[in-house]
């Protein structure tokens, strides 16, 4: 059975920082597509960044480009979002995504919505506020 686990997330002032985590575990392989996504109240979910599971490519959005970075860790196959000069416009509940796809998929497709995730976690709340 395949979790997803979210965790990280926080209250920080505009301009500081926090970094998020997602361990996906059930899968049979370390390597999965990933994607962080975000929802705030009375706006729709909005993909924020996205991972290969197999080349490492990675898509932004553009609201966060130059301001968060994706990354994984080899050896557990943990995502994290680390989030930088943060806005009280990225103030939203966090979520991770997994995905395990037979084929290299590019992350745009997955974060634009186009292809779904089958696998979702919890999500983490993102308060940024003075």
């Amino acid at each position: 059975q395949v979790h997803v686990v979210e965790s990280g997330g926080g209250y920080v002032q505009p301009g500081g920082s926090l970094r998020l985590s997602c361990a996906a575990s059930g899968f049979t392989r370390n390597y999965h597509a990933i994607g962080w996504f975000r929802q705030a109240p009375d706006k729709e979910r909005e993909g924020v960044s996205c991972i290969s599971s197999s080349d490492g490519s990675t898509y932004y959005a553009d609201s966060v480009r130059g301001r968060f970075t994706i990354s994984r860790d080899n050896a557990s196959g943990t995502v994290y979002l680390q989030m930088k000069t943060l806005k009280p416009e990225d103030t939203a509940v966090y979520y991770c995504a997994a995905d395990d796809p037979r084929a290299r998929i590019n992350p745009y497709y997955y974060c634009s919505g186009t292809v779904s995730y089958d696998y979702w976690g919890q999500g983490t709340q993102v308060t940024v506020s003075s």
